[in-house]
């Protein structure tokens, strides 16, 4: 059965479905980005476009070590390996102290932190976000186009560099085998036996990985991308007969057995189970047919305290090494077509992922803003 959908761009859709086929400076005071400008060159750090504005990447090293910190928030170490990442980038850059922020917050919580705090050399130096979110912060971005830029499809960065995907996943069901039956598809759900046991993370007007399970149940109710009323009415449906758990969703909960069945990101689910062996049983499964699929999004905030340590992450980030990390935490690296091509790709790692459904469905900007505004209006009255 043909049902109309957007599928970003053959560049785009082979990373997600390949795997189918085969300090102390103040910002207050400008002393940070005055440091990383003699640092560079006399380059001011916070006006860099991309690498080539520092010269070198060892200039932007010096610039950024010249800082002496980073600010990074809602990156838990469990999250699509972001816990070896970081200790690679302190073990790679010792002169640099790593501040993590909010480790458990939303895509939403960066974005307040940063207008909380603008001016304070506590603010937020990157941000992680979910599309949705990213899209409506727009003026709180600086643009800046990493080494990698032309590796990347355009329909997953902004044209200037205010966002650009970084890794990606496909929303996937997980649940205790011990706990409910097996889950086969989204109707399921709705059973008696599933009462008070279905949980989402976060609140989808607010989290990456909630907006997505919407959008998951969109397709998997009948919908399209261009509407995410189905995946409302499903929620709807599934909080009307007492299956819906309202809970901010942990891996704790999950060990616990508080929560027997939840949607996230599929390398969010994998982590869990890999925490669990031999502890508990978590199954996991791709719903067939239809597949949600989406990247979040990497950003250096405008007011960045640190404007060259921001731009560093930046490149470090996208670099074949930690591309090849977050595949090593099951999240689909934004350059992974190139990589592939170049060879410098971790095929193993690839090639253990599982397998995809038999229509990837991505939403673009313009579906996702008005998915937004949809949840907006509507999500908190559905399931209350």
């Amino acid at each position: 059965m043909a049902r109309k959908h957007f599928i970003i761009g053959a560049a785009s859709l082979a990373v997600l479905a390949l795997a189918g086929c085969s300090g102390d400076a103040d910002a207050t005071d400008g002393s940070s980005a005055s440091g990383s400008a003699e640092a560079a060159g006399g380059v001011d750090a916070a006006t860099a476009t991309s690498l080539a504005d520092f010269g070198s990447m060892e200039e932007l090293e010096a610039a950024a070590i010249a800082e002496g910190e980073l600010n990074v928030i809602a990156l838990p170490h469990d999250w699509a390996n972001y816990g070896e990442i970081i200790d690679a980038f302190k073990e790679k850059y010792p002169e640099i102290t790593v501040n993590e922020a909010q480790p458990d917050g939303s895509s939403a919580d960066e974005i307040a932190a940063a207008e909380d705090l603008a001016g304070q050399d506590t603010a937020p130096d990157v941000f992680d976000l979910g599309l949705a979110v990213a899209l409506s912060s727009l003026d709180q971005f600086a643009p800046y186009q990493v080494a990698g830029w032309d590796d990347i499809d355009d329909s997953l960065k902004e044209s200037t560099g205010l966002y650009v995907g970084d890794y990606g996943g496909y929303m996937a069901v997980g649940y205790d085998p011990d706990a409910v039956p097996a889950v086969t598809s989204l109707e399921d759900l709705l059973g008696e036996a599933y009462k008070g046991s279905v949980a989402i993370n976060g609140d989808p007007t607010q989290a990456g990985a909630a907006f997505a399970a919407v959008g998951l149940a969109t397709l998997q109710n009948g919908g399209s991308l261009d509407d995410f009323q189905s995946g409302v009415d499903f929620f709807e449906e599934l909080s009307a007969a007492g299956n819906f758990l309202q809970v901010d969703v942990t891996s704790a909960l999950i060990a616990s057995g508080e929560v027997p069945v939840d949607f996230d990101w599929d390398y969010l689910q994998a982590a869990n189970k890999a925490a669990m062996e031999g502890e508990r049983n978590w199954e996991i499964v791709v719903l067939p047919d239809f597949g949600y699929a989406s990247y979040y999004n990497q950003a250096v905030n405008v007011d960045a305290p640190h404007p060259a340590a921001a731009r560093l992450w930046e490149e470090f980030l996208y670099s074949d090494e930690v591309q090849n990390l977050w595949l090593a935490g099951g999240a689909r690296p934004v350059r992974a077509e190139a990589m592939s091509e170049a060879g410098t790709l971790d095929q193993d790692l690839w090639d253990a992922l599982p397998e995809v459904p038999a229509e990837t469905f991505v939403p673009t900007a313009e579906q996702s803003d008005a998915a937004a505004t949809l949840l907006g209006d509507k999500w908190a009255a559905a399931v209350s």
